[in-house]
Order: C-alpha cells, then structure tokens, then sequence
C-alpha cells in the first residue's frame, strides 16, 4: 500500500499554523524551526528521544541539532519539496512533550 503524498501549503496558509505554533519560525531554507532550552544535557538526550518515538511512528523525521543544554528542530516534507501539514501536526505534538 503506497502512502498518499502531503499537499504542500502556501505562504498564507503557513503563516496561519505558525500563529498557532508559539516559537517556531519560518528559516531562510523555507523550513520551520524551534530551538528548545533544557536544564542539561541528559534533558537534552531524553527530549530528543521523545521526538524520536513520535516522528518514528508517524515516519516523519526532523533534522535535530543538539548543543549541550539546546536542541534545535528542522521540519520540512522532503517528498512534498516544501511545507506540509505533516511538519506541523507534528510541531504540535512535539510542543505538547513535557519539559525536561
């Protein structure tokens, strides 16, 4: 069964889901982003674990940096050649984690 590829948004459309997406942004390379600050880096590792387990089971996966205390999350949907619905579902999810 092959997966239905995602629409990719229009400008107005993602600048509607980015007011509903407190601190991430809009990146020069058209991607959107969030850096999040944990108390160590131990935090850092479990958050980014967290994320891992939920973008694995929707087989969605972010670019993740992490910096010792900081972990910055890069969405976009490869296949789509821009934004989808997908990146920000998933935003949601990860912004509902809990803090670490």
């Amino acid at each position: 069964m092959s997966e239905i590829k995602a629409a990719k948004l229009t400008m107005s459309q993602i600048d509607l889901e980015l007011k509903r997406l407190p601190d991430w942004r809009l990146n020069a390379s058209g991607e959107i982003e969030k850096t999040f600050q944990l108390s160590g880096f131990p935090q850092s590792l479990m958050f980014t674990s967290a994320v891992g387990v939920l973008s694995e089971a929707r087989n969605h996966h972010p670019d993740i940096l992490i910096q010792w205390n900081k972990v910055r999350l890069t969405l976009s949907t490869h296949d789509a050649g821009g934004l989808t619905m997908k990146d920000f579902d998933l935003a949601k999810e990860i912004n509902a984690l809990p803090s670490f």
